[in-house]
C-alpha cells in the first residue's frame, strides 16, 4: 500500500511563529535512526537499533543466523530516502528504503535490490524505532527462513594439440581409500596400513589420517588412473577390509608423464588458493595447480552458475531471489603434436642427466614437441633451460661474419690455438688435422674450428653478434604463450668473454627451445617466431632489428649441409627424406671439462634441437638422438 507523504506549506506569518516557539515542540525526525538502521543491517547486529515490538538481541540473533550462510560473501547496505508518511494512524510512521547490493562472483553482475523499513514515533521517548522483519535484510524473507547461495559447477575446457588431437581431457580414475563406516573401529589402522603398502605410499602417516578422521569419513590414499596401465587389481583391493575404490574422471594427459611440466596439473584447491581467489574458488574445488593449467585458469575452468534461495529449516528452497547459469570453460589449443611428442621423450626418458628434445614446425613456428627427460625430471628443461650452447653457436657467429663481410667460400685461418688477452684457445680433442690452416668459412662450420669463430667475433663485434642472435630468433622476448625462455646473448661484451660468446660458450645462454628455433629460421628462409598457443593467439612477438634474409639462410643452410655430408653430424647424411641441415656442438662448463652435448637440424617442414647436460660430445651423444627423432618423425 502506497502512503503520501506528508508534505505542506505554511504562510510566512505561521513559519515566523513556529520559530519563536521552543525547539523542543519540535517532533523528532526519522532519518537519524533510519541512517543507523543501514549501518547496523551491513554489520548484522540492531544492538544500537530502537525496535517496536522486539527486542534487539532477540533480532540481532535471528537475522545473523538467517544470513549466516551468506557471511562470506561481501556486500554494501546503503539508505537511499525517508520519509514521514502523510495518512499514518496512530503512531505516527515513516518509510526508509535501502538497496543492497552482494558482491557474489568475480563478474561485474552483482546482486542488487531494494527493501523498505517501517518506522513509528515514539513520543513518550521522543524517538522513532523500527518495526523489526527479516524482510528489511532480505525480500520475502520470514522468521525461521536463511538464505543461503548454491553453486553448479561448469565444465572445464580440454587443452587440444595440433589436428586438433585432445591432449588433456576427462580420464576415468580411481579415488581409492578406506571407508571407515564400512569396517570396524579395530580394523581401521590395520587395513589402512595394508592398503598404504600395496599402493606403495608411505603407511604410517596415512594410518594416521584414517585413524583420525570421523568415525564415517572416507579418508583417500591417492587418486589413480583408471586404464589398461593401472596395476592394482580390483581383486588386490576387494581383499582388504574397508577400502572403496570411487569412480570419477579429472582432467589428465594420455599418459603420467606426457608434456607435464609443460602442459601441468589440475587439482584440489590449497587454502592459499582459496585465500586469494577473492571468493571465486572454494574449499574442495578443483583448480590448475601449475603449468597450462593454472596459467589459462580462468579460461578452462570457465564460470560457476549460482542461485541465490531462501529455504526453510528442513532445507527445502522456498524461493529463489537470484541466479546466474554457469559458463562452461574454453578449450586451450597448443600446437604440440601428440605422436612426436610422445616420441621425443620416448628418447630422452633414459638419459643419464637433464636432457631436452624440441621440435619446431619452420613454416609457421609451431612448437610440435617439447619433451625433458630423464622420466623422472619435472622441471621444463625443453622451454626455460639455460644453457651455454657450445657449438651450435657457431651458426649465430657465422651469419655475423656474412654480415661482416664473409661468404661460405672466404679463406678464414683455422689454427690449433689461439690467445686472446692472454688466454689460451684451442679446438677440440680430435679435431681433424686436415682442416687446419687456410679452409673455407663453410668447412669451418662443417669442422667446427673454434679458432676461426673466436676470431670472426672478435672481429664482428658484440653489437653485431647480438643482432645476428635476435635475426635467428634468440635475444628476444618469448612470445609462445607458454613460460618460455630463447637465448641471452649480450651486445657489451669484449676481449676474452666476447670471444668464448663466439664459440657459444662465455656468457652466452640458450634453451633447447631457442636453438631449434635458430635451425628453424634458417630452414624457413626467415626469423622465425616460436609459438606453443594457437588460441587465444599470443601477443605478438618483438620483431628483431635486422630480421634473417633468405640469401643469408641460404649461406647459412649450405653450410649446415656439409656438417651434415662429411662434417661432425655426417651419421645423419642417410635419413630418408629430403636433405637434412645441422650442426653439433659441445659446452664445456667446469674445470674438470665436463660438458654439456648439443645438437641442432632440419629436415623438411621440421627443426629440432638436443641437449643433454652429461655428454661425451655434441655428435657423440646428441647426434643419434636428433638422427632417430628425425627418421621416426618424417616416417611416421
Amino acid at each position: 500500500m502506497s502512503r503520501a507523504l506528508r508534505t505542506f506549506a505554511l504562510p510566512a506569518a505561521a513559519l515566523l511563529m513556529a520559530g519563536s516557539l521552543s525547539a523542543c515542540s519540535a517532533p523528532p525526525s526519522p532519518e537519524a535512526t533510519a541512517t543507523l538502521l543501514a549501518t547496523s543491517l551491513q554489520d548484522v547486529d540492531l544492538s544500537a537499533v530502537p525496535l517496536a515490538g522486539t527486542d534487539a538481541a532477540s533480532a540481532t540473533a535471528e537475522l545473523a543466523t538467517a544470513l549466516a550462510p551468506m557471511e562470506s560473501i561481501k556486500r554494501s547496505v546503503t539508505l537511499d530516502s525517508v520519509s514521514e508518511d502523510e495518512d499514518s494512524a496512530d503512531p505516527q510512521t515513516a518509510t526508509a528504503t535501502y538497496s543492497t547490493v552482494w558482491d557474489i562472483d568475480s563478474t561485474d553482475t552483482d546482486w542488487t535490490y531494494t527493501t523498505t523499513a517501517i518506522l513509528e514515533l515514539d513520543e513518550q521517548a521522543d524517538t522513532w524505532a523500527v518495526r523489526y522483519s527479516p524482510s528489511i535484510a532480505v525480500p520475502e524473507l520470514e522468521a525461521g527462513q536463511y538464505v543461503a547461495k548454491r553453486t553448479s559447477g561448469s565444465a572445464r575446457g580440454d587443452i587440444i594439440g595440433d589436428s586438433k588431437a585432445a591432449l588433456v581431457t576427462d580420464r576415468p580414475v580411481l579415488r581409492i581409500g578406506i571407508n571407515k563406516e564400512a569396517v570396524e573401529e579395530s580394523e581401521w589402522e590395520s587395513s589402512a596400513k595394508a592398503l598404504a603398502k600395496l599402493l606403495e605410499i608411505d603407511p604410517e602417516p596415512y594410518a594416521a589420517r584414517v585413524v583420525a578422521g570421523g568415525e564415517r569419513a572416507f579418508v583417500v590414499a591417492i587418486t589413480l588412473r583408471d586404464d589398461i596401465d593401472r596395476t592394482v587389481t580390483d581383486e588386490e583391493l576387494d581383499a582388504i577390509p574397508g577400502v572403496l575404490a570411487q569412480p570419477a574422471t579429472l582432467p589428465l594427459a594420455p599418459t603420467r608423464t606426457f608434456a607435464r611440466a609443460i602442459l601441468g596439473s589440475v587439482g584440489e584447491a590449497t587454502a592459499e588458493i582459496v585465500a586469494n581467489s577473492k571468493g571465486t574458488v572454494n574449499a574442495g574445488d578443483q583448480v590448475g595447480l601449475s603449468g597450462l593449467q593454472k596459467s589459462y585458469q580462468d579460461r578452462l575452468a570457465g564460470t560457476k552458475g549460482y542461485s541465490i534461495n531462501i529455504y526453510d529449516q528442513d532445507k527445502n528452497v522456498l524461493s529463489t531471489l537470484a541466479s546466474q547459469d554457469a559458463v562452461d570453460g574454453k578449450n586451450l589449443v597448443t600446437t604440440l603434436d601428440r605422436d612426436m611428442q610422445q616420441l621425443a621423450e620416448s628418447l630422452v626418458a633414459e638419459s643419464d642427466s637433464d636432457a631436452a628434445l624440441v621440435a619446431v614446425r619452420p613454416s609457421d613456428g609451431a612448437i610440435l614437441a617439447a619433451a625433458s627427460g630423464p622420466e623422472d625430471n619435472a622441471q621444463n628443461t625443453a622451454m626455460l633451460g639455460k644453457y651455454a650452447p657450445g657449438s651450435t653457436f657457431k651458426v649465430i657467429t657465422a651469419l655475423a661474419m656474412l654480415r661482416n663481410g664473409d661468404t661460405p667460400k672466404t679463406s678464414v685461418a683455422c689454427p690449433a690455438t689461439m690467445t686472446v688477452d692472454g688466454k689460451e684457445f684451442k679446438n677440440y680433442d680430435g679435431y681433424p688435422a686436415s682442416a687446419l690452416g687456410e679452409i673455407q668459412l663453410s668447412e669451418a662450420l662443417a669442422q667446427s674450428c673454434n679458432t676461426v669463430f673466436l676470431k670472426g667475433a672478435a672481429d664482428a663485434k658484440s653489437p653485431a653478434l647480438a643482432d645476428a642472435a635476435a635475426a635467428l630468433g634468440l635475444n628476444l622476448s618469448p612470445s609462445t604463450g607458454a613460460g618460455s625462455f630463447l637465448g641471452s646473448v649480450p651486445d657489451d661484451s669484449s676481449g676474452t668473454e666476447l670471444a668464448a660468446n663466439g664459440i657459444g660458450q662465455g656468457i652466452v645462454q640458450s634453451s633447447a627451445l631457442g636453438m631449434a628455433t635458430v635451425a628453424a629460421s634458417i630452414q624457413n628462409g626467415g626469423t622465425v617466431t616460436p609459438h606453443l598457443i594457437d588460441d587465444p593467439k599470443p601477443d605478438a612477438a618483438p620483431k628483431p632489428k635486422n630480421p634473417l634474409t633468405a640469401d643469408e639462410a641460404k649461406d647459412l643452410a649450405s653450410m649446415m649441409a656439409g656438417v651434415v655430408d662429411h662434417g661432425t653430424l655426417k651419421e645423419l647424411r642417410d635419413i630418408p627424406g629430403p636433405k637434412v641441415i645441422g650442426k653439433s656442438g659441445t659446452a664445456e662448463y667446469d674445470g674438470e671439462r665436463n660438458a654439456h652435448a648439443w645438437s641442432i637440424a632440419a629436415q623438411g617442414d621440421l627443426a629440432v634441437a638436443v641437449f643433454v647436460a652429461d655428454g661425451s660430445g655434441g655428435a657423440q651423444t646428441a647426434g643419434p638422438i636428433v638422427g632417430k627423432f628425425l627418421t621416426d618423425a618424417t616416417q611416421g
